[in-house]
């Protein structure tokens, strides 16, 4: 016989409480006058389990915590990432996502290709938004450009890839 503790603990006035399961195995006992199928010594074994040992209940924990607050850009919280992309064969293709929404992203374009010799385009993804991307590997020379440029400081760039 399985039997299942069902412990709820009161987190906070604005979250959600938080629960604990404390699986106990009681195996089958033919002789149901004994103390091991009364209820009772179920309840104490639990408390048992919640004063004696010093259980700590992991509070809830949201990873995309800082993806949703409102005051966050690419100057504060949010990094630039620059990735690359494998095409085919030797071919790669380099983006560049995150920056602010008030940088025109044409002009910066237009830099990075003539600085680099490199083709390139703006592309508007709908998750995203909009993001440059440049043929070649092109991660060391964007990340150095976008410090020097001052549009980005380099503590807010990962630089993704291989």
């Amino acid at each position: 016989m399985k039997t299942v503790a069902h412990i709820k603990e009161e987190s906070g006035p604005s979250t959600s409480p938080n629960y604990l399961y404390i699986f106990i195995y009681i195996p089958f006992n033919p002789f149901p006058s004994s103390p091991i199928a009364d209820d009772s010594f179920f309840r104490s074994v639990v408390r048992f389990f919640m004063s004696e040992l010093d259980i700590q209940i992991p509070t809830a924990f949201d990873p995309f915590a800082e993806a949703n607050a409102e005051n966050s850009g690419a100057g504060s919280k949010e990094y630039v990432h620059i990735r690359i992309q494998q095409r085919n064969g030797r071919k790669s293709l380099t983006t560049v996502q995150g920056l602010k929404k008030e940088f025109s992203y044409n002009k910066i374009l237009k830099d990075l290709k003539k600085e680099f010799c490199c083709n390139g385009t703006v592309v508007q993804d709908p998750e995203l938004g909009k993001v440059i991307q440049l043929q070649g590997d092109q991660r060391k020379n964007v990340s150095t450009f976008l410090v020097q440029a001052g549009i980005v400081k380099k503590e807010h760039i990962k630089i993704h890839g291989f």
